[in-house]
Parts: structure tokens; C-alpha cells; sequence
């Protein structure tokens, strides 16, 4: 049977925790999981059954909260590095209005996990005593020390990265030929918005053999590690073609409606934000996913008796490590460049 839950895959047993907790609302709750492991689905569909009464994706206020159109629904996105303390005031803020049509609002809070500390200790006192119409739905990545108190204050959910076997049905179940869901679920780190960015990917497959022949290509030269790296950020910006041209699609009618209604509120800050977002995700997804390959392959000339025990283990670390910071290196070019620079050469 259709419902609000539809889209929320996965997460069988958080989901029914979730609704029987819903039977009699908390005044806040906190979504704790990785990307792409449908939470953010989750809270809307919690936020639609607090605002209509049920889960019926067709009745009207549901399909607003699920489409991000209702109007006691407001779900905040960071406006720049971190949610700041200036925006935690804006949360306070909103929090204290009433509802528009209905009895409550519900404000989801994404990436919290970037929260500024500053401005989670402003915002404590407000998700532990809100106004009585007010609920909070709080998502994020993980749990930082400076989230802890504020965590307390709240009935925490937990979601998991989405198995590949779940991914890959999925991806049947929308129209994806079986062994192109299959490639997708295991290149996507149990995440189902990247499975869906690259199932369509025609390209997936000479990206993962790049890496793969990595090990062949290089010859220890600085040359040879430019090239390499050259040749995979070119095979990545092709891929993110999709999502571009979603970027592109999502501009285009945002500024049809600020020619329409005018340029205030209209969330164009927060839409370039969240796409510089998506885009630095999907390119260091690809690297992380790319890098796993190349580090099988190392694996893989070990056994064949082509590396040492040793230089494969040196260069499995160095592997991770690389992977590991990518996000966190400025360079990332300059790091993959290190990286392929410094990695042993096989028999």
C-alpha cells in the first residue's frame, strides 16, 4: 500500500519504531545516519503524518510536506560552512510563530551535524522547551561532542547505509536494467542518491578500470601520476553531467519564480550552497569509490605474487589515507598526484 513511508528504504525497523512513536509526538526528534540513507525522506514523511494526521501521501497536506511546499512545514538548510549562531537565531525565531493552517509546525533541520558550537548551545533551550504548536525533526550525519546535550533533549533515530541488495532492487523497482543496478548498488556506499546518479552511467565501467589499471599505467614518474589523475577527474566531470544538468533544471525554476514574485526569500544563496554540496559529495564519492578499486588491485598483485607482502601493505595504507582525507584536503589533485606518485611498482 502506498504511503508517506514509500520512499524510505532500508530502515524497516527505525521506521516502525518511528511511527508507533509518532502515535503520541515528542516535541523533538533526532535522525542520525549517513547520506543517502533516507532519513531526509523520513523526515518529511514524519513531519507530513504530525501535520495531517496520516500517512496518505495523496491527501493534500502530506503531498505538500513531501513536495517541501507546506507552509507549516519549514526545513532549514545551512547557509554557509556551518549553521551559525545569526542562523540559530533565525530558528528561534521561526519557531515562535504560529502555524499557517494547522494546529502545529514542524521544522527539519538538515545537516545538523555542522552545527557551529556557539550556536547549539543558543539553540539548546529551544529544542528542549519549544512552544507547545512547535516540533523539531533534527538530521544529521553523525553525532559531534557539541550535539550530546542536545541529543538528550530529543527521541533519537538511527539510519544505516542501505544494503547493496536493497539498492539494487530499488533501482529495478524505477526502471534500472538488473546489472546496471547492480554496478550502481556496489559503487554507492549504501547511499541510494548516489546508486541513482550513476546507475544511468554509461561511463562507470571505464571509470572503475581506470583505477583498476592504475597499477600497470604507473611507472613511478611524476609524469606518469599526472597523467593518471589528469585522466580521472576528466572521467568524473563527465560523469557529473547528470547531476548538473539537475542543477541547471533547479536554477532555472527558481528563477522563474523570483521574475514571477521578486528576488526576497527566495532561497537562491541556499540553493548555490547546496549545490557546490552535491557536487563536491558526488566528486569525492567517485574518488573514495575509484580508490577502493585501486586498492583491490593491490591486493590482487600480492596474491599473484607481482608485489611483496610489504609494498602491497604500503600501499594499501597509503590508499586509505589519501581516501580518508579526501574532503578535508584543499588539493585534492595535488594529494591524488602524492598519492600515485608514491605507490610501488609491481614486478
Amino acid at each position: 500500500m502506498e504511503s508517506v513511508w514509500s520512499a524510505v528504504i532500508g530502515q524497516d525497523s527505525t521506521v516502525s519504531q518511528l511511527r508507533t512513536s509518532l502515535e503520541h509526538p515528542v516535541h523533538a526528534y533526532l535522525f542520525v545516519g549517513p547520506h543517502g540513507s533516507t532519513k531526509e525522506q523520513a523526515a518529511r514523511a514524519a513531519a507530513a503524518v504530525m501535520i495531517s494526521g496520516g500517512d496518505d501521501p495523496n491527501d493534500r497536506d502530506a503531498r505538500l510536506v513531501m513536495a517541501g511546499e507546506h507552509p507549516d512545514c519549514r526545513e532549514v538548510e545551512r547557509e554557509g560552512a556551518s549553521i551559525n549562531v545569526d542562523q540559530a537565531q533565525w530558528i528561534i525565531e521561526q519557531s515562535w510563530l504560529s502555524p499557517t493552517e494547522g494546529d502545529i509546525t514542524v521544522l527539519i533541520l538538515h545537516d545538523f551535524h555542522l552545527i557551529a558550537e556557539a550556536a547549539a548551545a543558543k539553540l539548546l533551550k529551544t529544542i528542549e522547551e519549544p512552544p507547545a504548536s512547535t516540533r523539531f525533526i533534527i538530521v544529521a550525519e553523525q553525532l559531534p561532542n557539541n550535539l550530546i546535550t542536545i541529543a538528550s533533549r530529543c527521541v533519537r533515530l538511527d539510519f544505516h547505509a542501505i544494503a547493496d541488495e536493497v539498492i539494487a532492487q530499488r533501482l529495478i523497482e524505477e526502471g534500472v536494467e538488473p546489472k546496471a543496478a547492480e554496478l550502481a548498488s556496489t559503487g554507492a556506499f549504501g547511499d541510494l542518491d548516489r546508486a541513482r546518479l550513476i546507475a544511468t552511467d554509461p561511463d562507470l565501467a571505464e571509470r572503475r578500470q581506470t583505477f583498476a589499471r592504475a597499477i600497470d599505467v604507473l611507472d613511478g614518474s611524476g609524469f606518469a601520476a599526472l597523467q593518471l589523475v589528469q585522466r580521472i577527474e576528466s572521467l568524473i566531470d563527465e560523469a557529473a553531467g547528470p547531476l548538473k544538468a539537475r542543477h541547471a533544471d533547479e536554477v532555472a525554476a527558481l528563477q522563474e519564480r523570483i521574475d514571477t514574485f521578486g528576488s526576497r526569500g527566495s532561497g537562491k544563496k541556499q540553493l548555490e550552497d547546496r549545490h557546490k554540496r552535491e557536487h563536491r559529495r558526488f566528486v569525492t564519492d567517485e574518488l573514495r569509490a575509484g580508490l577502493a578499486v585501486l586498492s583491490a588491485s593491490y591486493r590482487d598483485a600480492m596474491i599473484a605474487g607481482r608485489l611483496s607482502a610489504d609494498d602491497a601493505a604500503r600501499a594499501v595504507n597509503a590508499i586509505h589515507e589519501t581516501a580518508s582525507a579526501l574532503g578535508r584536503n584543499a588539493n585534492t589533485s595535488l594529494a591524488l598526484e602524492r598519492l600515485m606518485w608514491s605507490l610501488p611498482l609491481p614486478r
